[in-house]
C-alpha cells in the first residue's frame, strides 16, 4: 500500500476522469457498499461510500490511496481494508467539511494508522 492516501496508486488502474459513482466497493473480506460520490480534486482524491444497511446506512470517506483495483467492466472498486476497518472509520458528515482541513486530517490519521 502506498502512503499518499489522497491519490490513486498506479496499480489501481484508475483512469483519470472515470466517474466511479454507483460502483460497488469491496473490502478485503466482502462488500461494503456503493460509491455515492467522489472527488477528483488533485491531491484530494477520495470516495464517499454509502455503506447501506450493514452499518446503519452511514457514509464514510475512503481515500483513493486505499484503493487496490478498479474493475470498470464489473463497476467495482476494491480497497485494502477490512469491513471492520471501514465500519470503524469516521463518518462522513458533509456539514463538517472545513476549509482548514481538520475534517480531512481526521480521515488521514485514521487510515494511515493501518499502513505504517
Amino acid at each position: 500500500m502506498h502512503h499518499d492516501i489522497w491519490t490513486f496508486p498506479g496499480t489501481a488502474l484508475h483512469a483519470t476522469g472515470t466517474d466511479l459513482t454507483g460502483y460497488a466497493v469491496e473490502a478485503t473480506d466482502g462488500g461494503i457498499g456503493k460509491i455515492d460520490k467522489h472527488s477528483a480534486e488533485a491531491g484530494r482524491y477520495h470516495l464517499v461510500v454509502d455503506t447501506g444497511p450493514w452499518i446503519l446506512g452511514r457514509q464514510v470517506v475512503v481515500p483513493a490511496g486505499i484503493v487496490t483495483a478498479v474493475d470498470r467492466e464489473a463497476e467495482t472498486v476494491f480497497v485494502g481494508c477490512t469491513r471492520e476497518q471501514i465500519e470503524k472509520a469516521p463518518e462522513f458528515v458533509p456539514e463538517s467539511a472545513d476549509a482548514d482541513g481538520r475534517h480531512r486530517m481526521t480521515f488521514t490519521d485514521y487510515y494511515l494508522a493501518f499502513f505504517r
